[in-house]
């Protein structure tokens, strides 16, 4: 075991010696660690945490009770090859979330981004991509594969489906199942996930300013109702807007996908 000696284990922890605990982390009662897992400087295990597999865990992260981090794929497929869990910084793991490693046909990595929080019963599945500052709230489920950008949101008992992609500053409302990808900053909700505007919210709180969000609305209408296909309707964007997160959406939708796009309801 490589321990730091500012690190403080409660005697009711079981801790392989194969771990790497670094400066000031707190590991409280009937805590596990796993051989292979990496916390770094002033990670906080609360009691009966478990943190297992090839996992990385960002400092000053805290892992809540029962939370199971970095066990093996939910994936018929995977027969314990070496894959990979790497969580950002000051990442916030709430009660009975589970994260599980990656699968050597994705990738071989599950990656979490700095500043997230996955709160209470969340579910990140195998080689999942997600980005910094994204929440997830009350027993999410995200599927293998998914990607969610930068700022994302999910709502309470929603799921995402395997290989949708989120764009940064989405938001998913709750109950909500989304099938297809979500263009960056999109609203999305109905239980069926469909496409209903822009977040708007998250965009005033970013601090985008009043031009930045008429052109966005204006980039929204053109793809709810200009002529031609919802790819045609992107690549007017990418040659048209000079506005940078006008075309972030075009780039977007057309880049390479696995999954279909939710599409406008309406020009809102």
């Amino acid at each position: 075991m490589t321990l730091h000696p500012t690190a403080r284990i409660h005697p009711a922890a079981v801790i392989d010696p194969g771990a790497r605990i670094g400066e000031g982390c707190q590991i409280g009662p009937f805590c596990l660690v796993g051989p292979e897992v990496t916390l770094h400087p002033r990670v906080t295990l609360k009691s009966h945490a478990v943190v297992t597999g090839w996992t990385e865990v960002g400092e000053d992260s805290t892992i809540f009770p029962f939370a199971t981090v970095g066990e093996v794929p939910q994936d018929l497929k995977y027969h314990g090859e070496p894959t990979r869990l790497v969580i950002g910084k000051r990442a916030r793991i709430r009660e009975g979330a589970t994260l599980n490693t990656g699968t050597a046909g994705g990738g071989g990595v599950t990656r979490i981004g700095d500043d997230c929080l996955v709160m209470t019963g969340a579910h990140v599945g195998h080689d999942a991509q997600i980005g910094n500052r994204v929440i997830l709230v009350n027993h999410v489920a995200i599927a293998g594969h998914v990607t969610l950008g930068d700022d994302v949101i999910v709502g309470g008992l929603s799921g995402i489906h395997q290989w949708v992609r989120v764009g940064q500053g989405a938001i998913i409302g709750a109950v909500t199942m989304v099938t297809n990808d979500v263009i960056p900053y999109g609203l999305v909700q109905a239980p069926r996930g469909e496409l209903d505007g822009l977040n708007l919210v998250g965009l005033k709180r970013r601090g985008v300013d009043r031009a930045g969000i008429t052109a966005l609305r204006a980039a929204y209408q053109t793809l709810a109702q200009e002529d031609g296909s919802f790819l045609d309707r992107a690549r007017k964007l990418s040659e048209e807007s000079d506005n940078p997160l006008v075309r972030e959406i075009a780039e977007f939708i057309l880049s390479k996908s696995d999954r279909s796009f939710l599409t406008p309801k309406g020009g809102r």
